[in-house]
């Protein structure tokens, strides 16, 4: 395992906005990042939590510049990525997509598909080499050698993640954005994806981004966990220290909305309820984003929108009533 003092990712202030329409001159903007700040270090494992349309999976697709930064700046290892040409980079960041079924394109076979990143990036000597290594990563997520000449629609929705992941491995990165791997596949598959993430991460020293609804598994596979409510960080903070310890009124309703096992448990645990919709990312509320949801909602929440700030030690919250 990496040294987890060292920072590998920093963002400051990234802003996403994707422009829409409105009528024939009109131009408004969903605002899907609005501020983001954060760090990960070398060989941790980051989660981020929240509901779905909260901008989760544009932070992490933007973080990689898959979309440009409207705003901020993306620090990799110590160098400025906001605005120069990624091709380097592309072999130090991947990323695993959510969906196992769009990601892969059917036309290829396996083989084609793993290989692919290794024709990109010219990283075998010949076709023997590149066979082997084709093999080798098959090997790596859990699937054999037989499978190189098949195609997607042959393998079950748990193997495609899997083909997925060969495909992430195949260029040896140091970062990965798991962006939703296991929310399309069965429980049990989970647990295998999961473990062998853990794994791959004890051997090679990878640091993830691991973006999920399922709050279990973030506290299962996470060091650190943050949690994003319409494209703003609201806390972020140790796995142990969130679960134990939550501040903003939003993190104590996603932990309260957990399944518990046990029924008496269950039975006595008060589930908090929230009044209303998510509001527009198009239209967010003036101040702060979830003051119209907040039942401890003050006018300084209406008036100016809470910074992001460390109450006790590496524990950040932004929110007035604490």
């Amino acid at each position: 395992m990496e040294n987890l003092n060292v920072n590998l990712v920093e963002i400051t202030g990234l802003k996403k906005y994707f422009s829409v329409k409105e009528g024939f001159l009109k131009t408004n903007f969903v605002k899907a990042v609005d501020d983001v700040t954060l760090h990960i270090k070398k060989g941790e494992t980051l989660g981020l939590v929240g509901e779905s349309g909260c901008g989760k999976t544009t932070l992490g697709r933007t973080i990689l510049r898959l979309h440009e930064p409207t705003e901020g700046k993306i620090i990799y290892d110590g160098e400025d990525i906001t605005g120069v040409n990624m091709h380097p980079y592309r072999r130090r960041m991947q990323i695993i997509f959510q969906d196992p079924y769009a990601s892969l394109d059917p036309r290829m076979t396996v083989g084609d598909i793993i290989g692919e990143p290794l024709d990109i990036h010219k990283l075998y000597k010949n076709r023997q080499e590149r066979q082997e290594k084709i093999y080798n990563l098959l090997e790596t997520v859990g699937l054999n050698k037989e499978h190189a000449n098949r195609f997607p629609h042959e393998f079950s929705g748990g193997q495609r993640q899997r083909i997925g992941i060969a495909r992430a491995l195949a260029v040896e990165p140091e970062f990965i954005v798991c962006d939703e791997p296991i929310s399309a596949l069965d429980v049990s598959i989970q647990a295998q994806i999961v473990n062998m993430l853990e794994d791959l991460q004890k051997e090679r020293g990878f640091t993830y981004l691991f973006i999920a609804h399922d709050l279990s598994v973030v506290k299962h596979i996470s060091n650190r966990i943050g949690v994003m409510y319409l494209g703003h960080l609201v806390e972020l903070t140790s796995s142990s220290e969130l679960y134990n310890k939550p501040m903003h009124p939003y993190t104590k309703t996603l932990l309260s909305a957990i399944p518990i096992a046990d029924p008496k448990s269950s039975r006595e645990r008060k589930r908090i309820v929230l009044q209303g919709d998510i509001p527009s990312p198009l239209n967010p509320p003036s101040g702060c984003t979830f003051r119209t949801r907040c039942p401890y909602v003050t006018e300084e929440c209406k008036n100016s929108a809470p910074a992001l700030k460390e109450y006790d030690k590496g524990h950040f919250v932004a929110c007035h009533n604490i």
